[in-house]
């Protein structure tokens, strides 16, 4: 006699979930791939984009459950980046520094680059996305993509902002992300222009429902 599979779950983030959130960013990390032949440091890339946000605003992070427990998505935020970003300055940095002391000079590897980006979180204050006070990360293991679930998390996120009173949200992506950008276009997101903004791409829209 065979069971089904479990089905997916959409559900709030708890502590036990932050390895496997840690490992779906770092497989997820460079353009939507695998980031650690360029990243080798396991700890890098979720320091800066997802276990802040689980820290500072864990009423804002969601992660998608394959049923058994493990988290094979999530999608994290914040409600307000000026907030974040200060809580960030006061607080993350401190606790990482020792690890990852900030480059003398001009970064010279990749890794360096995100080291700078961790002692540099006033780069998310951009006048131009001052109507958009919220910010989100979202990342799906490639398995569960293309299969409805990022625009249900996006949904969900969306519902808890709005509850919260936010109007409306931004992201920063690496423009080269073509596959991501397709997935934000399809859900509702707009450009914002932001001038000199190098390698990244912003993109907003309201807390609405479609």
């Amino acid at each position: 006699m065979s069971f089904p599979d479990p089905a997916p779950v959409i559900r709030p983030y708890r502590p036990a979930d932050r390895d496997a959130v840690a490992d779906v960013c770092v497989r997820t990390a460079h353009l939507g791939g695998d980031s650690r032949a360029i990243y080798p440091d396991p700890d890098l890339m979720p320091s800066l984009f997802a276990e802040p946000y689980c820290h500072f605003d864990p009423d804002l992070a969601f992660v998608l459950d394959d049923g058994t427990g493990r988290a094979v998505g999530y999608i994290l935020g914040t409600a307000d980046t000026e907030r974040f970003v200060a809580d960030f300055r006061r607080v993350w940095i401190p606790r990482l520094a020792g690890r990852y002391p900030e480059p003398a000079g001009p970064p010279r590897t990749p890794t360096e680059e995100m080291i700078r980006l961790l002692h540099h979180p006033e780069r998310m204050l951009l006048p131009e996305l001052a109507a958009y006070p919220a910010h989100l990360h979202i990342d799906l293991l490639p398995r569960w993509q293309g299969r409805g679930h990022g625009r249900r998390l996006l949904h969900t996120f969306l519902d808890a902002l709005r509850g919260q009173g936010v109007q409306a949200v931004h992201l920063g992506m690496v423009t080269a992300n073509t596959l991501a950008r397709a997935f934000y276009d399809r859900v509702g997101f707009h450009p914002i222009p932001v001038p000199d903004a190098g390698p990244l791409t912003y993109l907003g829209r309201s807390t609405a429902r479609d």
